[in-house]
């Protein structure tokens, strides 16, 4: 009950987020969704996939948590706790982070602010990082054959949203600032250190 509990709280909390900044900009005229929208061929198809892989592995974790799946050893459970808590807070810390900036994808037509500050200064993309420690803290929760794939799928797709679509956008819409950052921070975590 206890993991039921904990994972329950890092859904809510990570998703609520998420809904939360969306209806704030909703208010603020700003358009936050830009997955799949005005992109074609294999852009469009690996934003339209990312989308559906983060619904399915969304409801799949869901449906373990509520069933109780999986009958991992509970040092196993434990450490999938942490991991989604982790997974919470990195993903919170980064929307608070990108204040205004915030977008799930990317738009060619809005300009926005290359942030480079508070948790980014640890990760270019903490928030697929915290999606990815989210998932993956449930899947040691609740382990299942269907979690386990949907799991695998959506942290997939979310690196071929990294790699193929959002890396490219940032190129084109910073230029020199970002290849300077990406040369400082690591696509997930870490710093890298400078060459003297």
């Amino acid at each position: 009950m206890i993991f039921q509990l904990i994972a329950l709280g890092c859904f809510a909390a990570l998703y609520g987020c998420y809904l939360a900044k969306m209806l704030a900009q909703k208010k603020q005229g700003i358009q936050t969704d830009h997955l799949g929208e005005g992109k074609q061929g294999f852009v469009r198809s690996v934003e339209l996939t990312t989308k559906l892989a983060a619904a399915l592995v969304l409801l799949a974790g869901l449906a373990s948590i509520f069933l109780n799946t999986g009958r991992s050893p509970a040092p196993v459970r434990a450490a999938g706790a942490v991991l989604a808590v982790l997974g919470a807070a990195v993903f919170i810390a980064a929307v608070h982070t990108m204040g205004d900036s915030w977008r799930a994808g990317v738009s060619e037509r809005e300009k926005t602010a290359l942030v480079t500050t508070g948790i980014y200064r640890f990760s270019r993309n903490p928030a697929f990082l915290g999606f990815d420690l989210l998932h993956l803290g449930t899947l040691l929760m609740f382990f299942s054959g269907p979690l386990c794939a949907l799991t695998a799928l959506a942290i997939l797709m979310y690196h071929l949203q990294i790699v193929n679509v959002e890396e490219d956008h940032m190129i084109l819409a910073f230029g020199e600032d970002y290849l300077q950052y990406r040369k400082t921070v690591r696509r997930y975590l870490g710093r890298k250190r400078q060459k003297i």
